[in-house]
């Protein structure tokens, strides 16, 4: 989860002045460096490695063009990664709208210039919008660049997005040909991280399932070598995904012992699909969806064109053996437990973002139902023992699903029943009928409940407002307990029963959000709150349901710039860090009803900004009685306990060290 508090972009000009001057135009590579994460998605490890994909995706473009028929990618001990093809090798002829510059320099060191743009160079590629190298280029500390054309070897040296002298002719190479990339990730940007060599050996061999006409070639330094990582070794799989398929199930039974594969076409040139599907029993299931080589997690279009031919296909087989009940089959009964993988070749595919997490072309979803029906409808009427098998397997997995359904409504209607006579006006339900995803708040008054309706997502965020400061339960007794009505509505709104009637499949919200004010009354609260989950619901603590939320205390604004604080160590923090010599005005949030709903959402409600502590139980209390005793000792019915624990912990409230 992003943590918003300290992310705010510090403004160009002074907080009192804007003319001029205060407008900045940064040049060559120069945003890259300043915002490295509008290109590759931050500065964590997935971005590091998207570094690798892009050299990589660059030598898999030749390839698929027709033009390399192998790459070698080879991971040094001092975190240095070199790629090389045997492609037609970067241009170097002087470009003829930049007079003095080679096309090489200008592709290393200016965004958006590249061979991609209007398909004359490449027919399909990952690169598209001429930034992927020269991204690299900017945040390495060295890149150095080869190319054997025309029998000759040119190179040329950069760092940190900038030309370190004119590309150089360096001798002869009457049989070589093609591009070799050597990089090292600038530690400025990326600081202590390192390339992964198993993150990266994966993905050489994906890449080498993905278009089977290639090659790919794999060496690291003797020290990066493990049982998993040999020091080198060569990918090559003429079978394409079907190898990649097999290889993956290995000797796990599945529904049908032919997996379902293929390869098509699109029409006029558009492209191409290769897909591979298998339904192995007893499987959790895995789905890899890949554009022009370029892995797209988050799925996308082809996704929803693939999702579409097979739950259309087992439908129309389903009529045609007279199954009435096919009709009902849905694209996620057909995809629960599916072990696949998707690879499409499109002309200018659009993507999500610079990342490309996500397919978003229209016509993928079109091509892709077309080329996969036709295939799979086959599959299934050549071998209708296979097609009924199949047919049998995904009734059985709609069968589930609808079960599970109706238990869900069932003890939805019944909590609902209750929640007229118990809770008129107090929780405020979410929409979804699946617990999975949804979230319970739990918060401090009528106004915070207010402002947390308003700012919450009404699909899956609910809140239950409670009333001050709830019962203590461990110093209570049971029939006190029991007649408390804060704590019967509570029991009641997550509807999984208390100590031996818990029931986890019964537990109505996915994470269960204590929301209080970040003052001491808040942590009070807070406090108690938590001790009645781990005397009354101990298993929904240990299984990690059940979390903190942490909303600001200050608002700092100082120009245009707005930070948030959680507490005054926080706050002293961000004012001598990020608003160093500046005029800061600073405004107290009393409490969470105090925030505007835009303001709640923002700091501690939307999980895209929000940070959260989970509250569990360590490994070395699984015994559960040290955390028993330390709960008896502070919330227990004797107060000497609390006494002697606060005297014996009172000299480290100064250091902030106080370790419970």
């Amino acid at each position: 989860m992003t943590d918003l508090f300290g992310s705010s972009p510090s403004p160009t000009g002074t907080p009192d002045s804007y003319d001029a001057s205060s407008i900045e135009v940064l040049e060559g590579l120069e945003p890259v460096r300043r915002r490295p994460g509008m290109y590759i998605g931050g500065t964590d490890e997935r971005a590091l490695h998207h570094l690798a994909a892009e050299v990589i995706d660059n030598s898999m473009d030749e390839a698929v063009a027709g033009h390399a028929s192998r790459i070698e990618i080879v991971l040094d001990a001092g975190n240095r990664l070199t790629v090389t093809d045997n492609g037609r090798g970067m241009p170097v002829d002087p470009h003829p709208k930049y007079p003095g510059k080679s096309a090489l320099e200008v592709i290393l060191t200016m965004l958006h210039s590249g061979g991609k743009f209007e398909g004359k160079a490449y027919a399909t590629s990952g690169g598209l919008h001429g930034v992927g190298v020269s991204v690299v280029n900017a945040l390495s500390t060295e890149t150095v660049v080869e190319v054997a054309r025309d029998k000759k070897l040119y190179r040329q040296v950069f760092a940190r997005g900038l030309a370190q002298g004119p590309l150089e002719e360096v001798g002869a190479a009457p049989n070589r040909r093609g591009t070799t990339v050597s990089f090292h990730p600038d530690p400025e940007i990326f600081g202590e991280l390192r390339f992964e060599p198993a993150r990266l050996y994966r993905l050489a061999r994906s890449k080498a399932y993905l278009f089977a006409g290639v090659e790919i070639r794999w060496r690291c330094d003797p020290s990066l070598a493990s049982p998993d990582v040999p020091e080198q070794a060569t990918f090559q799989f003429p079978g394409g995904l079907a190898d990649h398929l097999a290889e993956q199930i290995g000797d796990r039974p599945a529904v049908t012992n032919q997996p379902f594969a293929g390869r098509q076409d699109f029409p006029d040139g558009q492209g191409s699909a290769e897909w591979a599907v298998a339904w192995p029993l007893y499987s959790d299931g895995s789905e890899s969806y890949y554009c022009n080589t370029i892995p797209t997690p988050d799925g996308g279009t082809h996704e929803a064109g693939l999702r579409a031919a097979l739950s259309k296909g087992i439908r129309a087989f389903g009529e045609l053996v007279g199954n009435k009940r096919a009709k009902d089959i849905t694209p996620d009964d057909v995809m629960n437990g599916v072990e696949l993988m998707l690879s499409v070749f499109i002309r200018n595919p659009h993507f999500q973002s610079q990342t490309k997490d996500r397919l978003t072309s229209l016509e993928a979803a079109r091509f892709v139902e077309a080329a996969v029906r036709d295939h799979f409808d086959h599959y299934l009427a050549d071998n209708m023992d296979r097609g009924r098998a199949l047919l049998g397997s995904i009734i059985e997995r709609m069968d589930e699903r609808l079960k599970r359904r109706a238990e869900r409504e069932v003890k939805r209607k019944t909590a609902t029943s209750a929640r007229k006579l118990r809770l008129p006006g107090k929780l405020t339900d979410c929409a979804s009928d699946d617990p999975e995803g949804t979230e319970l708040f739990i918060v401090e008054g009528d106004s915070a409940g207010g402002s947390a309706k308003q700012a919450r997502n009404r699909k899956t965020q609910a809140i239950l407002p409670i009333r001050g400061k709830i019962l203590n339960v461990a110093s209570a007794t049971a029939d006190k307990i029991r007649a408390n009505s804060e704590i019967a509505d509570l029991q009641l709104a997550l509807g999984c029963g208390i100590r031996d009637k818990w029931d986890e499949a019964a537990l109505r919200y996915e994470r269960i959000i204590i929301m209080t004010d970040a003052d001491v009354d808040g942590a009070h609260i807070a406090t108690l709150l938590m001790t009645f989950f781990f005397q009354e619901m101990p298993e929904l603590v240990r299984r990690g349901h059940l979390y903190l939320a942490q909303p600001p205390l200050y608002r700092l604004t100082a120009g245009n710039k707005t930070l948030y604080a959680r507490d005054d160590a926080h706050r002293a923090e961000l004012e001598r860090k990020e608003f160093k010599g500046k005029k800061v005005e600073v405004s107290r949030f009393k409490g969470l009803g105090e925030m505007n709903p835009s303001q709640l959402k923002e700091t501690t409600m939307d999980p895209a900004t929000r940070s959260m502590l989970r509250v569990t139980l360590p490994s070395q209390y699984e015994d559960r009685q040290p955390v028993k005793d330390l709960v008896e000792r502070l919330m227990g019915k004797n107060p000497e306990h609390r006494f002697a624990f606060i005297q014996s912990r009172a000299a480290a409230v100064e250091d902030d060290a106080i370790d419970v």
